[in-house]
């Protein structure tokens, strides 16, 4: 069965870029951009992975970026072999680095000034020659995103320049005869606008990758994969809250082994209006998913009581779905022991995107179902587990899913939570979800909902003064938080039609009592996050 399984596996049937990842916040954005925008298939794994352990030949290797300083003791390196492998080898940022250390360790260093953001890129194209072949088409300057204070001090033996700033005379370095290369700076991510065609000079051009990633094809080698994993008895259980991900990934296990798989819908008591009841009639009536709806509403908000610590609330829903979930399975399983001709529950459901992130920096914890204990002794199955939201909007279209819904915006595990700034309480839930549903609706009926990525309102700890017929109220501050992005590394504020901003302000504080006054958040990320804990 495992040789069937790999057999499946889409390295076997598109040409595939390997991307090791040495912890960056960023490493996904590389695939994103080679399989969105270049359509070349590319995979991910930990920059520790032995080639010998690799299943396929990659066409080619990227060496992504990280937050460690190459020179550290304990620093991440790869295995020598990727070297020898006969592929061409792009190094971003520390996979720079990494390409200059292991010719000579003093090669890298710290620099004098950290450049950190927008920088002007000068390539210095000669001719026509394979050291330019990266940047063709990409001649005198082009903006780009650094973020780096460790940088090349000295030229590798064998290379040449073929990129710099002003701040790193070595930005981008190719080797003389084999293909090579290295930026400092970071083309994956939006901010390079040109980074795409780099991306795509190197895959398609100087790998010879062939551009044929296509979703449909995925879908349904993903289907057959999963049939082989899972077997003709063994059942499947797997987490959802409505959103995108959850949505898909139950869809698709509908799809390959029918009603063996079992979705889990815990109430925490903090979802958005009517959302619990919004899910069970998608995923039950309208997708034929069998659900189990559990009702932990009172006891997440009785744990929730009194605590104001942004990272102290994620952890107690986090924890608090677990011991929910957990003990639901627990029961699952007594009740299969009653059904001779049911299969045993032996898989879990991973509906998001997982990735090896090594050192790399922990902004906040994550709250999903990838945090199950292993006291669960249940085998991961992740379908999603390397794409991104719009590959799977993509996904849900081809498997039939209605496009309200996969191009709903993203909403965080610990849900309005994280949106209540200080305590979280029954009457602050209920004021937020009903500023929110009245936000939503308005930005739907103006025919903008699409144009942004996220949008939400969050209730401040606040109070403030206001005048209300002829009464003074005070009532807490509505923040009204809408972002554009492609990535979700960085955000700029959605530029409402003032209009529209007032008449959602003026429909918040007439029609949801405890709200005083409203204000719009114009703050791009970095340096704010998206949410607001």
């Amino acid at each position: 069965m495992t040789d069937n399984i790999e057999a499946d596996a889409p390295h076997n049937t598109f040409d595939t870029i390997l991307v090791l990842d040495f912890g960056s916040q960023t490493s996904h954005l590389i695939l994103r951009r080679l399989r969105s925008d270049v359509r070349v298939y590319a995979e991910m794994l930990p920059c520790t992975v032995k080639l010998a352990d690799l299943p396929f030949k990659p066409k080619g290797i990227v060496l992504s970026g990280g937050p460690s300083s190459v020179y550290d003791q304990g620093a991440p390196h790869v295995d020598p072999a990727v070297f020898e492998l006969g592929v061409p080898i792009l190094g971003i940022c520390y996979g720079c680095q990494e390409i200059a250390w292991r010719i000579n360790s003093e090669n890298v260093a710290r620099g004098e000034i950290r450049e950190y953001g927008h920088a002007d890129v000068t390539i210095h194209n000669d001719g026509d020659s394979h050291v330019n072949r990266l940047f063709t088409g990409l001649g005198g300057t082009m903006h780009a995103y650094m973020s780096h204070f460790d940088k090349l001090v000295k030229l590798p033996e064998a290379f040449v320049v073929v990129a710099s700033t002003k701040n790193s005379e070595y930005a981008g370095i190719a080797h003389q005869t084999k293909p090579i290369y290295g930026v400092q700076f970071h083309p994956e991510l939006e901010h390079t606008p040109r980074g795409s065609e780099i991306l795509r000079n190197f895959a398609v051009d100087i790998c010879g990758a062939k551009p044929s990633w296509v979703m449909k094809d995925f879908i349904q080698k993903e289907i057959v994969r999963i049939r082989h994993l899972v077997g003709d008895h063994d059942q499947v259980i797997g987490a959802v809250s409505g959103g995108v991900d959850s949505t898909v990934a139950a869809k698709l296990m509908k799809e390959a082994i029918g009603d063996r798989f079992h979705a889990i819908l815990v109430d925490n008591g903090v979802m958005r209006l009517n959302e619990c009841e919004q899910v069970k009639e998608t995923l039950d009536k309208h997708l034929g998913i069998n659900l189990t709806v559990i009702d932990g509403a009172e006891l997440f908000l009785s744990r929730l009581k009194g605590v104001t610590e942004p990272e102290k609330k994620r952890k107690i829903i986090g924890g608090t779905f677990i011991d929910l979930f957990q003990e639901k399975v627990r029961s699952m399983e007594e009740e299969a022991k009653d059904k001779p001709d049911a299969g045993p529950i032996v898989w879990l459901l991973q509906g998001t995107s997982v990735s090896f992130r090594g050192p790399s920096a922990t902004i906040k914890t994550h709250h999903n179902v990838g945090g199950l204990p292993d006291t669960l002794k249940l085998k991961l199955i992740e379908p999603l587990r390397e794409m991104f939201k719009d590959e799977v909007r993509k996904f849900g279209e081809e498997l039939g899913i209605h496009r309200d819904l996969v191009m709903r915006h993203p909403f965080p595990g610990p849900g309005i939570a994280i949106r209540i700034l200080g305590e979280v309480t029954p009457e602050r839930v209920a004021i937020a979800r009903a500023a929110d549903n009245i936000f939503i609706s308005e930005i739907k009926a103006a025919g903008v909902y699409d144009e942004m990525s996220q949008a939400y309102v969050a209730i401040s700890q606040d109070r403030a003064v206001g005048v209300q017929g002829d009464a003074r109220v005070y009532g807490y501050i509505a923040i009204l938080r809408a972002v554009k992005t492609l990535d979700f590394m960085s955000a700029e504020p959605y530029e409402f039609d003032f209009a529209l901003l007032k008449k959602i302000s003026t429909r918040i504080v007439n029609e949801v009592d405890g709200i005083a006054r409203v204000t719009y958040d114009i703050t791009s990320k970095p340096p704010g996050t998206i949410e607001m804990e």
